[in-house]
This record gives C-alpha cells, structure tokens and sequence, in this order.
C-alpha cells in the first residue's frame, strides 16, 4: 500500500478527492448489483465507444442527444475491482498532496475535464470501432501529470510491510508513477476485454495535466500566498 506523506502538517481542509473516492466506489457498487450479466450492458450504456467524434456532424448529433457525456460518465465505470483499486489506490497517493496545492475546486475540474479530454483521445486513436472505454485511468493520469508539473521534485511515502512491523521509506514520485504504468499493463491482461488499457488515454490524461498545471501555476501560487497570510 502506498500513502502520500505531506512535507509538513496542513490545516486546511480537503473535500474533492475523498469525494471522488467515494464516487468511483459507489459507482462500482451499483454496477456491481447488476452482475455478472449487466456488468457490460452498464457499460454500453455510460461507456464511451471508440470510432466516433471525429466530425463536426458527429459532434452536434452527439450534444444534443447528450451521448457526449460519455466522456465522463464512463470515468466512473471499471471493469472489475482490481482495474478500480489501482484507480482509487493513485488517486489517494497523488490526488490528495495535489489539492493540498491547488485546492479542491480546481482539483474536480482538472480530473472531469482531463479524464474527458483522455477518453477522448482515446475514442479518436483507437482504430477498432465500437470498443467500450472506461475507467477513471485517464483522469488519474491527468492527476499525475500536473502533480509533477507542480510538484517535479517531490518525493512520497511507501509503506513497506516487513513482518510484524510497517517501515515508511520516502521515494521519488516517478517510480511510483513507473509502477502506474506496469499495473496498467497487468490490467490490460488481467481484465476482459472492455476493460483493456487505452493507452492513448494515459498519455493525453498526462499531457492534459501538465498543461494545466503550468496554465494555473500563477493562480495556485497566489492561491498559497493568501493561505500563508503573505
């Protein structure tokens, strides 16, 4: 298991990754109800599907029956437990330090937009119509990204189980976010087959996140100074 250990105590109060937390769990819970066999109508029915929204036509057609938000909706669905756990485990290590940083607000619309803008990178790259996208990858992509954006030299706690006792070793941020990418590579072997990692979606989930955080770096840094009575 890993945690995030902040440099120092904060005061101040976090909302938006718990809540998301809960949201993705809740969301699985309820599609769980409908197992084993509406496990993947659910999925048809709030996952996006691959092959579409590449013209305007498809765009317009797609507001105004409101299938585009897809886009979304299908953040919140998984194809089994172990594709949620590895979500919601990188969501708490890098979700919770980065809204310490950029607050809550700003921490919601970075992980809806940027799981948006994910999925559908990976609607337009991948080739094979009608493939189902979904999980909460591409927003926690989008989380890492603008975590080492703001936070490149950051380092977090691994809690490390030896027998009896639990040993706390601080790490840089990039080889847990190596170990990201090789679960994800597991999931893709591990889950069926709508559950297969879209790997476009990581990368522009990632990109998305940088870009954010270095278009909302000056808005944070007031945001700290005010926090710290400067």
């Amino acid at each position: 298991m890993f945690v995030a250990i902040p440099p120092r105590p904060q005061r101040h109060f976090v909302w938006a990754t718990p809540t998301l937390f809960a949201l993705l769990w809740l969301a699985y819970v309820l599609a769980a109800l409908h197992a084993p066999a509406g496990s993947l109508a659910t999925a048809l029915d709030w996952g996006v599907l691959s092959g579409g929204l590449d013209s305007l036509e498809e765009w317009r057609q797609a507001l105004a029956d409101g299938s585009a938000l897809r886009l979304v909706s299908a953040l919140f669905l998984h194809a089994d437990w172990l594709h949620l756990l590895g979500n919601l485990v990188f969501l708490l290590i890098f979700g919770l330090p980065a809204e310490r940083v950029m607050g809550g607000g700003r921490l919601l619309l970075l992980f809806l937009l940027g799981g948006a803008v994910a999925n559908l990178a990976a609607v337009l790259a991948i080739e094979a119509p009608d493939r189902i996208i979904i999980g909460a990858s591409g927003a926690v992509s989008a989380l890492i990204g603008a975590y080492l954006a703001l936070l490149p030299g950051a380092r977090l706690g691994v809690v490390l189980p030896l027998g009896l006792f639990l040993q706390f070793v601080r790490v840089p941020a990039f080889l847990l976010i190596g170990l990201w990418a090789l679960l994800q590579v597991g999931f893709a072997y591990a889950g069926p087959a709508f559950g297969a990692v879209a790997w476009p979606a990581h990368i522009a989930g990632f990109l998305f996140g940088i870009v954010f955080a270095l278009l909302t770096k000056a808005a944070i840094a007031r945001r700290l100074r005010r926090q710290r009575g400067y």
